[in-house]
């Protein structure tokens, strides 16, 4: 008998202290590493995009591969590319966690529209703000002890 499932997240992280260290002319170049790293997880990539600040994943999770360990190993690795790389002097580290969002499939569209638009999207609202918000759009309890320190 075969296994069939779907589990599309929606991961996000941030720079470490949410810097802006992310150049934009550059992103393009640590998007294709991420994807790479997805690919070879036998993950799929619906879409990445982000900001000088933040990245925003859309991906469909391999069954035998653990949430946490398929977000501590993307950020290792790109963090690795990122330090290395002559287009990202100033970068020094993710932030420590991270959101997953889980969507139902017929939403996938207007996620995917939604991260695309990542830059337009930033000209109105803060990180800070999209962050609760999407956190709060799926009850999930902030601690303002340690929410973006």
């Amino acid at each position: 008998m075969s296994s069939y499932r779907q589990i599309t997240y929606h991961i996000i992280f941030r720079t470490k202290h949410s810097q802006k260290t992310l150049k934009t002319e550059h992103l393009e170049m640590l998007f294709k590493y991420i994807w790479g790293i997805i690919k070879n997880k036998n993950c799929h990539l619906y879409r990445i995009n982000g900001v000088e600040d933040h990245i925003h994943i859309l991906t469909d999770l391999h069954p035998n591969i653990a949430l946490a360990d398929y977000v501590r190993d993307i950020k290792t690795a790109s963090s690795i590319f990122l330090k290395k790389s002559a287009h990202f002097p100033d970068f020094k580290g993710w932030a420590d966690g991270y959101a997953a969002l889980t969507y139902a499939h017929w939403d996938k569209d207007k996620l995917i529209n939604y991260i695309k638009n990542q830059q337009e999207h930033h000209k109105t609202e803060t990180f800070e703000a999209e962050y609760r918000r999407l956190l709060e759009e799926h009850n999930i309890r902030i601690d303002e002890r340690y929410f973006l320190k």
